[in-house]
Formats: C-alpha cells, structure tokens, sequence
C-alpha cells in the first residue's frame, strides 16, 4: 500500500536520515570557525629554540613545556596557556597575550617589548630580569614583590593598545 495510504512508516526513515543529514550540514557551516592551533597541544614537550615568530595560536596549550630561547615574536596567542612554561630568554615581543594563563611560568630573561597581556593570568608568575619596555598588563593580578620588581623596570607605551607600562601595572 503506498505511504499516503496509511503506511507513513515506509517513508519516514529515508525522510529522517535526509533531515539528519541536512542539520549536520547546517551545524557545520553555522557554528563559529575556531583557529586551526585551537586544537594544538605542545603541553610537556621540549621546544628548546622553536621557531613560532608571527603565527595563529590562539588557544593553543603549552602546559609545562621547555620553550628556553623560543621565538614567539608577534604570535597570536590570546587565550593560551603557558602554565608553567619555561620561558627563559624567549622572545614574546609583539605578541598578543590577552587572557593568557601565564600562572606559574618562568620568564627569567624573557623579553615582553610591546606584548598585550591583558586580563591574563600571571600570579605565581616568575618574572626575572625581563623586558617589559611597551608591554600591556591591564587587568593581570601580581603579587606584590613581582608588581615591584615589574615597576622597576617598566617604561614605554604599547603601540597597539596605547596604555603606559606603569599605567598598566598601577605602578605609583
């Protein structure tokens, strides 16, 4: 008997995988596209000199990894966690570190030229003979033997954000 006849069931499986089909599709193309480095996970890993100099990674995880002398110079690397990092004379310059998760990190001879912290997460935080010359720190939380040691040092105004270092810091 044909399907408008009483039978609807004969019709409704191919009906139901042609809509199914049709809402991934719309799924695919309607949510948000997220970086390609989202995904990217370089957590416990040695990069000992590792060349990121200008690149997408926003996102992306670098959770207790060596980074020692790394290039990481005008990255985007908004919403990244470094928790832990070893940064020791990295170079971060121009990088875009907002929202970063920078807890517990060691920057000791790292430099910060012009980079935009803000609202990151830098408490326990290691900061030792960095560069700080232009860099945003809006909105980050420090302790206050670090909050000092970074005033010491901080001059120049970031030439993305337009915000003084010290100004940034709420150094007095």
């Amino acid at each position: 008997m044909p399907a408008s006849l009483g039978w609807p069931h004969c019709n409704a499986v191919p009906m139901r995988a042609r809509l199914l089909a049709l809402a991934a599709a719309l799924l695919i193309f309607l949510l948000p596209l997220q970086p390609a480095s989202a995904s990217l996970d370089y957590a416990k890993q040695a990069l000992i000199e590792a060349d990121f100099a200008d690149m997408d990674l926003r996102g992306v995880t670098f959770n207790l990894t060596n980074l020692l002398k790394a290039n990481l110079s005008g990255s985007d690397l908004q919403g990244a966690s470094l928790f832990g990092a070893k940064l020791q004379d990295a170079n971060l310059s121009n990088t875009n570190l907002k929202e970063a998760t920078l807890d517990s990190a060691v920057l000791n001879g790292t430099d910060l030229t012009n980079a935009v912290l803000e609202d990151a997460f830098a408490f326990n935080t290691h900061f030792k003979n960095v560069t700080i010359t232009g860099a945003d720190f809006t909105n980050v939380p420090f302790r206050g033997d670090v909050l000092k040691q970074l005033c010491a040092v901080a001059e120049g105004t970031n030439p993305v954000t337009g915000r003084d270092t010290r100004d940034s810091l709420g150094c007095s």
